[in-house]
């Protein structure tokens, strides 16, 4: 009894400690995530660790770093986070995406984007890769290049040799179809069964889904468990 209830309110003093550390990301303009998608990178996360399914977690798509510092605090210390991105100007929807796509890059490339908490719109920044670091750190996640890495470049650069070999979890929040299609077939070979994909973008824009649909096709073994308010795959 009394060792029940003390793993009890550990759990409960983390929860709580997740919850600050998503309020501080939200309050510091770091992540355009709101609690409802936070819930479910949340409950995704615990069902991998609830099957104790092998693997690190990655997120694609780091943006201002919201969303990966609060992964990289919830994989710590049993697994490794790995971040991918650009770190700059996102790059431009291709055919296979829809009008509103377009017309969404369009208000990026012309300056016309808003950041958040005052802040620039984290694409205008110019040492983006400097500031997510340090933001990180600053919420006490120094990043080490071994517990915690962000990799810099196209994903079809860097995912190849820097993926993990084994990813349990991921967190897919790059908007269009062609790079969304890209890391889930990355993913694939190295995620074991019982291992989650949440997908930021599943319903918006409109080619995320498509990816998905393309994807599913393609490998049977993945099967889209959770539609709104993101979607998530679940490795059979």
């Amino acid at each position: 009894m009394f060792g029940f209830g003390l793993g009890d309110r550990v759990a409960r003093l983390f929860r709580s400690r997740i919850d600050r550390l998503i309020a501080a990301v939200r309050a510091d303009g770091l992540t355009y995530l709101g609690e409802d998608r936070f819930s479910v990178l949340r409950g995704a996360l615990a069902e991998v660790d609830a099957a104790r399914v092998k693997g690190d977690v990655v997120e694609a798509g780091v943006a201002a770093g919201g969303s990966a510092i609060v992964l990289a605090r919830l994989a710590r210390p049993r697994r490794r986070f790995a971040g991918f991105d650009l770190f700059g100007m996102i790059p431009p929807p291709g055919e296979m995406d829809p009008s509103e796509a377009h017309q969404r890059h369009a208000v990026i490339r012309e300056g016309r984007s808003e950041g958040l908490a005052g802040r620039p719109y984290y694409g205008y920044v110019n040492d983006l890769f400097g500031e997510v670091t340090t933001a990180f750190a600053r919420h006490g996640l120094p990043v080490d290049g071994s517990g915690i890495r962000l990799v810099r470049g196209l994903f079809s650069d860097t995912m190849p040799g820097e993926l993990p070999a084994t990813v349990a979890f991921a967190h897919i929040d790059c908007d269009w179809y062609d790079p969304v299609l890209l890391v889930l077939r990355s993913l694939a070979p190295r995620m074991p069964a019982g291992g989650r994909i949440v997908l930021d973008d599943f319903n918006d824009f409109g080619g995320c889904a498509k990816a998905v649909a393309a994807f599913l096709a393609e490998d049977p073994r993945f099967a889209l468990v959770r539609s709104t308010p993101t979607g998530v795959l679940a490795r059979g």
